[in-house]
């Protein structure tokens, strides 16, 4: 679904979008179909009334592995919003060790500006493969000049009979080049030698740009990667320095391409539009805000005024605050917050009250059941049969699943979550691992086989760890 398309989807065809990769979770679904419309319905208002309108956040209640992150990611897919997942256990309060929650907004920032350059690159891709090809020429024929320099200089033609050349590489280092020159220029020719890729394994120096950030960001109580940043960012403020790289003419063509591309984008630009998109269409989903709720004392590990430092700390930034990043001041009011938790300890009300207003939606997602199991095994666009399917492929090795082993799989998956820890469709993952460990091991000795999986081979694989209670705590 493009992006453009957005503005004219109904929420039914939204949820229709999430089915292709989500199963089961309607109540999810349409929660967050009704909120992204919400947003789109937003755009259009006059302005006089746009700024009142806050985003409908949403608290998702769940256990793990039964949708939870994949509604939010696939949502901000389908809309091109910006999208990050944070953590809350990584946050504390400002004082302690740790994240400060500020730096969320910040991620989401660099997210945006890269999304946005890689739009950009799209229009300037021509124009930074001429330029990237003309330096490159440069580097294997230093003193020859191109065709408008030669025209510049009133003309001055290399023609010929086919003779070897003297190619000085950018360490000054001299190799022969056999070329058929008749009626075409020196540079001509290496051109498309180049477009070729016969000149691909020869060695050349290029000069690389040492990449840094754009500006300072203030940093409070942030970590050692955040700091390490910042001083970074100030370094770059006395210009970026260059240096020496040896590399092949392949990866050269890269190296100059990106650093064609980083001089023709507006970076400027850029950060405007990434900046208007973070603020208006912005998705920031938390996962784990149960883990800082009061009622979670998990064995008493931190104490609980620690755990409320962190929601009051979050509560200015899901209001509505000003965050500075090294991009500029981001207003925060309209991004959509999208939290989520098991809450098997502790539950939503646990939360600072001023915390759950902010999330005035609440979905609860249900346990996964042996037909879901089944469903997402063989359904999404994305399901997991499929995957192992093309991947044995490569081996030349056709793999067959019959109804009765993805029904006899989807029991499994449900009984041992039932009886060990309930971790939801991620026991596909384990499960499907341990079935096909043979088959993977031995693929490349079965070329041109196929692979029947069937309900009796499944329960020769697994029905005896199904039923050891214990070994399957351990493999299963």
């Amino acid at each position: 679904m493009r992006r453009k398309d957005l503005d004219t989807m109904t929420p039914a065809e939204i949820v229709e979008e999430l089915d292709k990769y989500i199963i089961s979770q309607d109540k999810a679904k349409r929660a967050v179909a009704i909120a992204l419309r919400s947003r789109i319905r937003r755009k259009k208002l006059p302005d006089s009334i746009r700024d009142e309108v806050a985003p409908k956040n949403i608290i998702m209640i769940g256990p793990t592995g039964v949708g939870k992150t994949e509604i939010a990611r696939r949502l901000s897919k389908l809309s091109g919003a910006p999208f990050i997942k944070v953590e809350a256990t990584k946050f504390t309060e400002v004082g302690y060790v740790g994240r400060d929650v500020e730096s969320m907004i910040r991620d989401l920032m660099s997210v945006a500006v890269s999304m946005v350059k890689a739009e950009l690159a799209e229009n300037v891709q021509e124009a930074a493969e001429r330029n990237a090809e003309e330096q490159l020429l440069n580097l294997l024929l230093p003193g020859v000049k191109s065709k408008e320099e030669k025209k510049n200089n009133d003309t001055e033609k290399d023609t010929g009979k086919d003779k070897d050349v003297i190619v000085v590489d950018a360490l000054g280092r001299a190799e022969k080049e056999h070329v058929d020159y008749s009626g075409t220029s020196t540079r001509e020719k290496f051109r498309r030698m180049l477009r070729e890729g016969k000149l691909d394994d020869k060695e050349i120096n290029v000069s690389v740009t040492a990449k840094g950030p754009k500006g300072i960001e203030l940093l409070a109580g942030g970590n050692l990667e955040d700091m390490e940043n910042a001083l970074n960012s100030i370094g770059s403020i006395f210009g970026k320095k260059k240096k020496k790289k040896r590399v092949t003419v392949k990866q050269a063509k890269q190296i100059l391409l990106d650093d064609e591309m980083e001089k023709l984008i507006d970076t400027d630009n850029a950060s405007d539009i990434a900046k208007e998109r973070v603020e208006q269409m912005g998705i920031i989903f938390i996962d784990e805000i149960d883990k800082v709720a009061a009622g979670n004392r998990g064995g008493g590990s931190g104490p609980d005024i620690s755990r409320e430092g962190v929601q009051r700390d979050i509560l200015p930034i899901v209001e509505g605050s000003k965050v500075n990043t090294k991009y500029g001041i981001i207003d925060t009011s309209h991004i959509l917050f999208i939290a989520a938790g098991a809450f098997h300890m502790s539950k939503p009300s646990d939360l600072i009250p001023e915390l759950q207003g902010r999330f005035p939606i609440r979905v609860e997602l249900n346990d996964l059941s042996s037909k879901d199991f089944c469903r997402i095994l063989e359904e999404p666009e994305n399901a997991m049969i499929k995957q192992y399917i093309e991947l044995l492929k490569t081996e030349n090795v056709e793999l067959v699943f019959t109804k009765d082993a993805i029904e006899k799989l989807g029991e499994i998956a449900a009984e041992v979550n039932s009886k060990t820890e309930n971790i939801g469709a991620r026991r596909l993952h384990t499960i499907m691992e341990l079935l096909l460990d043979d088959v993977s091991f031995n693929a490349s000795d079965m070329r041109g086989q196929t692979v029947t999986i069937t309900g009796e081979y499944v329960d020769e694989r697994l029905s005896d760890i199904v039923q050891n209670q214990d070994l399957s705590r351990y493999i299963l």
